[in-house]
């Protein structure tokens, strides 16, 4: 069987335009000679749809689509992903589904089994799972459909499973021949090893080729990856999609030999993925051009680089906001900065309106001394100056703050948090130095010294991070076993970390949640990113021990 996938980067909402892709493909395929064309997951509403769902337009709209792409098929068959309606009642009203399309009417339909529930998923919430799934008929052969989370639940693999059903393999006892995966898989780091290994793993135990046709693109906090794979039957790799890029690739299961994994380094898609989703936000919201302040330091040098590969240095805007404290060094590195990306630079001094400000503020404030007080008011002053830009100009804020700012607190709320995307908020301070270093591997665009000087916010005079936390590499370790692995203080210190050091972090950690709550959206990169995948109250008492 020749097929070909479709490794498209769909928007939310948007059915002309990506049913113009997915017919795109499917011209592509035929012309290739396909028997069949694959598309990702919900590629007619796209991904994630959340509350959309809720309105019946939206889904009647994608079954629209589904029945104009129909039509337009010929022998070469289309398997697509879409929103279709759950018959079965009581239940809710829509499934998360999979069509096959083939001379020009709806040959079959299947539902996913498995509703992810977690993390940044909450497809409970929506969908009615399918309660039996069976091979289809497809030209002579028995093809199983499954769509996403549906391969990912099998025993051999996973030590601890979330589901007790095993889809795909319930597929190949009833007989099919091919297994067929349609998904829009969220990237982070670590997950492309996995899900090779996975998918691998699945293939050798059934003896069936696997084929695996992800979506690629940012929406919204998510990026995906696309890295379409197909397997054969002993579990080799066959065929390897590009990375953060859209494709169309033919594959004969028939002919095709085995091939060797293309592995790139982390920084290298670490890189790739921010920039694939800070362009999709920026340019899937509606904007064309962003603005970011520019302090000399590494996090908002980090932002800049991203947002010129991303957008183009035509289109990026870096405003430098010195105060008294600002340093000539940090101020030159601003300007460096800006000189080797070639993008536009401006300098809006804030000291006039901090002191007109302390001045209107001094009868309120009078016998009280100076304190974050005075340094917040600052980083607001410059959050006004750079939304005035953002507003006179049409151009998105980026926000420049890292995972370990936001998760203890180290940031300014209607200060420096304003903004409309956090680019690197899920990025901890020590992987900010590795991406950085990364980028400066061939040339120097970020100042050397903006990687080597102590982290500031230059809000006082000789003012460092460390004055007020832990080294970063602590920082960074603590956060993790905190945040990420969901340990508990006392293990974290029996791990080797100081106790009045775990005790601080984990308590800025607990008292910040107000702040996250109302911070820019962020692209997720890590396996636990701040924001719709980590879920607390704000108003709680529960101490961890």
């Amino acid at each position: 069987m020749k097929i070909a996938l479709a490794q498209i980067n769909t928007t939310v909402g948007d059915f002309a335009r990506n049913e113009s892709k997915i017919r795109q493909a499917y011209e592509w395929g035929v012309a290739q000679g396909a028997d069949l064309v694959v598309a990702p997951e919900l590629a007619l509403a796209g991904y994630p749809p959340r509350d959309l769902l809720l309105k019946h337009g939206f889904v009647t709209r994608n079954l629209e689509v589904l029945e104009s792409l129909a039509t337009g098929t010929g022998k070469t068959g289309l398997l697509v992903g879409y929103v279709g309606w759950n018959h079965r009642r009581p239940g809710r009203e829509i499934t998360n589904a999979a069509a096959l399309l083939q001379n020009g009417r709806l040959l079959a339909t299947r539902a996913k089994t498995l509703l992810p529930t977690y993390d940044v998923f909450d497809e409970d919430r929506y969908f009615e799972p399918a309660v039996e799934n069976s091979p289809i008929e497809f030209n002579g052969r028995k093809i199983g459909v499954t769509i996403c989370e549906d391969v990912w639940n099998d025993e051999d693999f996973w030590r601890e499973r979330r589901y007790r059903g095993n889809p795909a393999v319930e597929l190949c006892d009833q007989g099919a021949e091919i297994l067929f995966n349609l998904s829009a898989s969220p990237w982070h780091l670590g997950k492309t090893r996995v899900r090779f290994q996975m998918l691998s793993r699945l293939a050798s135990k059934t003896r069936r080729p696997v084929v695996y046709a992800n979506l690629v693109g940012g929406n919204d906090e998510l990026i995906f990856d696309g890295e379409s794979l197909v397997f054969n039957a002993g579990g080799q790799l066959i065929l390897q999609g590009k990375k953060f890029e859209e494709e169309h690739a033919l594959i004969d299961l028939s002919k095709a030999e085995p091939i060797p994994a293309r592995v790139n380094l982390d920084e290298e898609k670490l890189y790739q993925a921010l920039v694939l989703g800070l362009r999709d936000y920026l340019h899937k919201c509606g904007f064309k051009s962003a603005i970011l302040g520019l302090s000399g330091g590494i996090d908002s040098a980090l932002v800049a680089c991203l947002a010129v590969a991303a957008l183009g240095k035509e289109n990026v805007h870096g405003i430098s906001l010195p105060s008294q404290f600002s340093s000539p060094g940090s101020l030159d590195d601003a300007r460096i900065l800006a000189e080797h990306l070639g993008i536009r630079y401006d300098v809006i001094p804030i000291q006039s309106a901090f002191a007109a400000l302390k001045t209107e503020l001094q009868p309120v404030f009078a016998g009280l001394r100076e304190d974050t007080t005075e340094e917040n008011i600052q980083a607001r002053l410059r959050g006004v100056i750079l939304m005035a830009l953002s507003n006179k100009f049409g151009s998105l804020l980026l926000t420049t703050g890292n995972k370990s700012e936001m998760a203890v607190g180290y940031c300014t709320l209607y200060g420096d948090m304003c903004g409309g995307l956090a680019v690197i908020s899920d990025l901890p301070k020590m992987m900010v130095y590795r991406l950085a270093r990364w980028i400066n591997r061939d040339q120097e665009i970020i100042p050397p010294s903006s990687l080597t000087k102590p982290p500031s916010a230059e809000l006082r005079p000789n003012q460092t991070d460390q004055d007020s936390l832990p080294p970063y590499e602590v920082l960074d370790a603590i956060l993790n076993a905190y945040v990420v692995e969901l340990k508990p203080p006392a293990e974290i210190v029996a791990l080797g970390y100081e106790e009045a050091a775990v005790q601080r972090v984990v308590h800025l950690i607990n008292g910040s949640e107000y702040k996250r709550r109302q911070a820019a959206p962020g692209l997720k990169v890590t396996t636990k990113a701040f924001g719709l995948g980590r879920r607390l109250p704000i108003a709680q008492r529960f101490a961890d021990r």
